[in-house]
């Protein structure tokens, strides 16, 4: 019976919990806070681990104790025993056993990465992280221009290109000049068609572009110019494309080829497209956001001083 007590002590500090917080009903808000933290932090927890070795531990931990509950409220009291005692020492197992992961965790509380380990800023500035992106892509254009290594390379803007990547295989990588190299280099599996970098990831690889139908404009170009003036032309993309021919880098803007590009041109081409005209519109937004409360706060002010003469003057004349 001594598993039934445990289960009846257990119900009643449920019941008085729950009668402290309908007598106190300021505690119910504590109670949501105090759930949401919980979750959250299992939520996180959960998150990290399953990146590592530790998942499939975690999946046995939980199974184990599911087991030790149903045995508890059916009163097998052998097994009962058994899975309490192994759940006991198994903490002490498990902290010598996974030792380096929780030393890592416990050595993030005394870090920065602690509240990157929560999701709470110190994440690179957007227009920072573009900035150094694009160095990147600079020097892997540079490097396969040298070599004669063919490739076709979308940035994506405003209009979303989740269609095109589906024609290709999903990557999801950090965008690095080795892996944009890499993924060019000729007989390799994903080397045939276009990368895509999406919200600072190459986010696909391998996909196919449509081909621009301008028989004028495509004399003399290419499969991959006429694929780079092509989505161009139906989105808002900047397209490089390096030739397999010749070396030369080139970019693909609003249906327009500019050609033999040097390093220093295509970086400056986009540093303006992807980083200044961007943040400098939102800047912008933000700016006229701010005047236009200004300015709504200055004729409110305007009128009540309107309204207190207006009355100075009846006080006056009475």
């Amino acid at each position: 019976m001594e598993g039934f007590s445990i289960n009846t002590d257990l119900w009643n500090n449920i019941t008085g919990y729950v009668t402290d917080i309908m007598a106190n009903p300021f505690k119910l808000i504590i109670f949501i806070l105090d759930i949401l933290i919980v979750g959250y932090i299992g939520y996180k927890f959960i998150k990290s681990a399953r990146n590592s070795r530790v998942w499939q531990l975690l999946k046995g931990i939980v199974l184990i104790i599911f087991i030790t509950i149903l045995s508890g409220i059916f009163e097998f009291r052998i097994l009962n025993w058994f899975l309490t005692i192994f759940t006991t020492y198994g903490v002490i197992a498990l902290i010598v056993i996974f030792q380096p992961e929780l030393r890592r965790m416990l050595e993030q509380l005394g870090t920065n990465k602690f509240t990157k380990f929560f999701g709470i800023g110190l994440e690179k500035n957007i227009e920072t992280k573009t900035k150094e992106d694009i160095y990147k892509i600079v020097i892997a254009a540079k490097e396969m221009s040298n070599s004669k290594t063919g490739g076709l390379i979308v940035l994506e803007r405003d209009i979303q290109l989740n269609d095109i990547m589906d024609t290709g295989v999903r990557l999801d990588a950090d965008v690095s000049p080795q892996l944009i190299v890499n993924l060019f280099v000729p007989k390799t599996p994903l080397h045939d068609g276009a990368i895509i970098i999406s919200k600072n990831k190459i986010a696909a690889a391998a996909c196919i572009l449509p081909l621009s139908d301008d028989k004028e404009i495509t004399k003399g170009l290419g499969t991959r110019h006429r694929a780079a003036l092509g989505i161009s032309r139906e989105t808002d993309a900047i397209v490089i494309v390096i030739s397999e021919e010749t070396g030369k880098i080139s970019i693909a803007k609003d249906g327009n080829l500019i050609v033999d590009l040097k390093e220093e041109a295509l970086k400056n081409i986009l540093i303006k497209n992807l980083v200044t005209k961007k943040f400098n519109d939102n800047n912008n937004k933000k700016g006229f956001r701010t005047k236009f409360m200004k300015k709504i706060k200055r004729s409110e002010k305007e009128k009540n001083k309107d309204k207190k003469k207006e009355k100075n003057i009846e006080s006056d004349k009475n």
